[in-house]
């Protein structure tokens, strides 16, 4: 099948002017329009969404900067992202900014160089001061997971710090007061309002959250581990804790089984994501749900809405968390084995790794 590339070496002229001529737009000379029409005929060409964007200088491609490329989470969030696009008939160029400012800053700058049409970014390091900037430029974008001053109407995020009290509620409503927390690294925005949520809800019950109590990870398998490990070190007592994700969550459950504790009657944990490794850990895993598909699609059709006049619904803009409560959550036990702490030199030493979320 012919392209226009090919019509406008037939007739003469620029492929510009044969998506001018196809979509209708600005002005040509007769003689010019003959010429084109006559090769589009002798080419048998049928027009491409290409002329459509050469005539509206689109794209028809949407930038995605996330912090990683791997993991259910990443996943999900791409996956939803790109099948609404390409629904529209537009397409994904996608880059990692690996919670680096530097390397977020880069993978931006490069996809508003390869001219794409709009941005969605998820991004950690990038100041919200720098995203306000960049918001004010040429090219649309879409945060998302974060709510940046003056940019509110282009941000999608989920209400963490509801998700945060709704996982220590639960605790709460089973009888745990004595409740550890390991959260994600509290410099980025939705690890520190987990954690506010985490504490209203003790306030809410009269209790306070014991820093003794309080271990900050990275979102990884290994912190998990690594913080319940330290947190029962500490020798004080807990019956109950929070990871603010799953990942960090399923670490702490393997160490809570090398300490000979069983879940829940000794211990017990909630998550928070519902990633697909909440429902095959055993026991299975109470966890916040976090709808990243859903908010995915919602930036898309932001974009398809504000950047392409497509005809979309209502955008929102806060998603709310839901608790799902499954086994590895009951109510506190009357007789409950206290954890013990194992020498340190019977332990694997386990390695620290960088920061990087989900």
């Amino acid at each position: 099948m012919a392209n226009i590339y090919q019509v406008a070496e037939l007739a003469g002229v620029s492929s510009a002017t044969v998506s001018r001529i196809v979509n209708d737009k600005g002005v040509v000379t007769e003689k010019t329009r003959r010429k084109v029409l006559a090769a589009m005929e002798k080419l048998d060409y049928r027009p491409s969404s290409i002329a459509q964007a050469l005539a509206t200088n689109r794209s028809n491609c949407v930038g995605v900067l996330v912090s990683e490329l791997y993991g259910p989470f990443y996943g999900a969030m791409l996956s939803a992202i790109e099948q609404t696009v390409r629904a529209a008939g537009k397409f994904v160029m996608v880059t990692a900014g690996h919670s680096d400012e530097t390397r977020e800053r880069e993978g931006l700058e490069f996809l508003v160089s390869r001219g794409c049409d709009a941005l969605i970014v998820h991004v950690e390091a990038l100041t919200d001061q720098y995203l306000l900037e960049q918001g004010r430029k040429s090219t649309p974008m879409v945060i998302m997971n974060r709510v940046v001053k003056g940019l509110a109407d282009r941000c999608i995020s989920l209400d963490n710090s509801r998700g945060g009290y709704l996982a220590a509620r639960l605790l709460l409503q089973k009888g745990h007061k004595d409740i550890a927390y390991i959260s994600g690294p509290l410099r980025w925005q939705d690890a520190s309002q987990r954690l506010a949520g985490h504490r209203q809800a003790l306030a809410e019950a009269g209790l306070e959250l014991d820093e003794r109590l309080l271990y900050e990870g990275n979102y990884l398998e290994e912190s998990g581990a690594e913080g319940l490990a330290e947190l029962l070190d500490r020798g004080i007592p807990f019956s109950g804790v929070v990871c603010a994700n799953d990942e960090m969550a399923a670490g702490a459950m393997n160490a809570a089984r090398e300490r000979g504790l069983n879940i829940p009657a000794d211990l017990a944990i909630v998550g928070f994501d519902n990633a697909p490794v909440s429902r095959y850990v055993h026991p299975k895993l109470a966890t916040v749900d976090y709808p990243i598909a859903d908010m995915s699609r919602m930036a898309a059709q932001w974009v398809l809405k504000n950047v392409y006049d497509h005809e979309t619904v209502e955008v929102q803009h806060v998603f709310k968390p839901t608790i799902l409560e499954r086994e590895s959550v009951a109510r506190i036990a009357t007789h409950r084995r206290r954890p013990t702490v194992a020498p340190r030199e019977l332990r694997q030493p386990r390695r620290r790794t960088s920061q990087v979320k989900r």
